[in-house]
């Protein structure tokens, strides 16, 4: 056994093997034939002296020694990984830099919260660092054409054109209810579920036509039923501020609660969401791109 190399791909083998119960099973889940899968196992075994796996009639069954060994070796490819994460990372000399996450009352970095503990499990010298900004309707237009100069990486609302026009990229997280949000002191505010029924012959305030198809197809839809609409510019504590003001109800999503306290998040009856991704450049750093893919890793779960 000393001086044994036993290199990672056979302990992915293994592992697979081990999991499914099958060389077959295995071999799909890592794209290669059965043959080159017990070829595989069998020279582990040869190599290790011990029977991992005792074959029947019926399938495999994983012996004793193979169960004490599926736990190190599931231990050893993690600890390879972060190895190499670590190796990497020092070689492009990026070990000390930090992921600079955009941050405004409108675009929280809650989204990193979410998923923290399985991203510090996967690059466990990564650092955060938040950055302020103002969320008016120029600089904010600005930040995601200059992601990478100040800020790498941002959350938030999009389409396809919306990307298009700010010339970035975005990593889908998930999707966002468009939900409505009521001044307290409205008629509705007290209302459990909102229905088109009840908004009709009423004025809801939506973001302008063309900023979001998604949000563009739900006003098409309250319209034709009888709901009147009127434009704000851009989601900012302004609009939320005209809404109070105007005592209307304003067009919001879910995560966006606490935005003003003089206005309730009701639940709709309608179904319609939109996409929350984190926007990056089109030219990330490799510890960008490497942060990016890990991101769409997790939310893929």
């Amino acid at each position: 056994m000393r001086g044994c190399k036993v290199f990672d791909g056979r302990l992915e083998t293994f592992i697979k093997v081990a999991e499914s119960g099958s060389f077959t099973k295995a071999a799909d889940i890592l794209y290669v034939t059965p043959t080159a899968v017990m070829k595989q196992i069998n020279a582990l075994e040869k190599e290790l002296s011990v029977t991992l796996f005792e074959r029947t009639n019926h399938g495999l069954r994983i012996t004793r020694a193979g169960e004490s060994f599926l736990q190190d070796a599931r231990y050893i490819l993690e600890y390879i990984e972060r190895a190499a994460q670590k190796a990497m990372e020092i070689e492009e000399g990026e070990k000390h830099r930090s992921i600079r996450i955009g941050t405004s009352v409108m675009t929280p970095a809650k989204f990193i919260l979410d998923v923290w503990s399985q991203i510090q499990s996967r690059m466990p010298t990564l650092k955060i660092e938040l950055i302020p900004f103002d969320n008016n309707p120029v600089n904010s237009v600005e930040i995601l054409k200059n992601l990478g100069q100040h800020i790498d990486v941002v959350g938030g609302l999009y389409d396809e054109n919306f990307l298009k026009e700010r010339r970035c990229l975005a990593a889908h997280m998930y999707d966002k209810k468009i939900l409505l949000a009521v001044p307290v002191t409205h008629a509705l505010s007290a209302e459990a579920l909102i229905t088109p029924e009840k908004l009709k012959n009423r004025k809801v305030l939506f973001i302008h036509r063309g900023w979001n198809v998604y949000i563009d197809k739900l006003r098409d839809t309250l319209e034709n039923g009888g709901i009147r609409t009127e434009d704000f510019e851009m989601f900012n504590i302004s609009a939320y501020n005209r809404a109070v003001s105007e005592n209307t109800p304003i067009i919001t999503v879910e995560g966006w609660e606490d935005v003003h306290p003089l206005l309730r998040l009701i639940p709709t009856s309608w179904d319609d969401s939109i996409p929350f991704g984190v926007f990056y450049s089109p030219t990330p750093t490799k510890l960008v791109k490497k942060f990016i893919d890990l991101l769409r890793s997790v939310a893929a779960q």
